[in-house]
């Protein structure tokens, strides 16, 4: 108990009972709190009783966490004038609950506030999409691969990765997507305290308040390496745009016609013309082309039909 931060569980318990009014924690000790949030935990094996990694993870000083696990460390990194290096960085190895603290520090001392009216409440943009963000850096990180976590802070883009086990590979679509908890001890502590909402929220609520902010879709790659891509700009250069510039082409969309000349369902279309990203095919190659009348639904009083197809070939 001597190598945690005993004041972090002062800070717990004030943070549980703003969740929650009679939230069990706000009258626990330390090592009951440690216990009853399965960071304690005894081997039926051998018997024997100790704090668990996670435990470690969120409570422990940075002297424990470094022989717990020497290759420890997230890399916060703001590059935009200096490419070759940084023009800022904080070089963190402190337990998750400073990480978070530092890493949003990092976000607030390099981008711009944004006020947004939601339900009659003022809320701050940039502070909406980064808690999200940095949260899935940490509560989804592979721990045992020491590729070091990053947080890099372009002129056009936040870029962030982790190590990761993946459970599918390729860009995610919000919409249609199984979130896979990671690291279920650590995501449901984070949830206690109000750090995270829903396992899946988080892609979802960038994905949503980053269109506000910015005005451009964020990418979530799923692999060995999970890479989060959040434009600060409409102009960010991201695959999404690349692949636009490739649809707008004439020789596509014939291709796409010709394709649809005998109906077909929107995933064959898909993977046709190469595109991963449902929410991306849909709204920038799909929907146009409905609207301006050059595909035709084969159903068009069932639009959501699941067999939908659709045609070129005009009835």
């Amino acid at each position: 108990m001597e190598a945690l931060e005993s004041e972090l569980f002062t800070k717990i318990r004030k943070l549980a009972g703003n969740q929650k009014a009679n939230h069990p924690w706000t009258t626990m000790g330390n090592m009951e709190i440690l216990k009853s949030a399965g960071l304690y935990l005894k081997d039926p094996i051998t018997g024997k009783q100790g704090i668990t990694l996670a435990g470690i993870l969120i409570f422990g000083n940075e002297v424990l966490i470094q022989s717990a696990l020497p290759h420890f460390k997230i890399d916060a990194i703001l590059r935009r004038e200096n490419l070759d290096r940084y023009d800022d960085r904080d070089d963190i190895r402190v337990n998750l609950l400073r990480s978070y603290e530092r890493l949003l520090q990092f976000v607030a001392k390099h981008l711009n506030d944004k006020f947004y009216l939601e339900d009659e409440q003022r809320i701050n943009l940039r502070d909406k999409i980064y808690r999200e963000a940095i949260s899935n850096l940490l509560i989804h990180r592979e721990f045992s691969n020491p590729f070091p976590a990053k947080l890099i802070i372009e002129s056009k883009r936040v870029y962030i990765e982790n190590a990761n086990k993946p459970h599918g590979n390729g860009i995610i679509d919000p919409e249609d997507f199984s979130p896979y908890p990671k690291n279920p001890k650590i995501a449901k502590f984070f949830k206690e305290i109000g750090w995270v909402d829903e396992l899946g929220s988080g892609v979802r609520n960038i994905y949503k308040y980053n269109k506000i902010y910015s005005g451009a879709d964020p990418e979530f790659i799923e692999g060995n390496i999970f890479k989060t891509i959040i434009p600060l700009t409409a102009q960010a250069t991201t695959q999404a745009t690349t692949q636009a510039n490739e649809v707008s082409k004439d020789d596509r969309i014939d291709k796409i016609l010709k394709f649809c000349e005998e109906p077909k369902s929107r995933d064959e279309i898909q993977e046709y013309v190469g595109i991963k990203n449902r929410e991306y095919f849909r709204n920038k190659v799909l929907n146009p082309l409905i609207k301006k009348d050059l595909l035709q639904l084969t159903l068009p009083n069932k639009p959501t039909s699941p067999k939908q197809k659709y045609s070129s070939v005009k009835k």
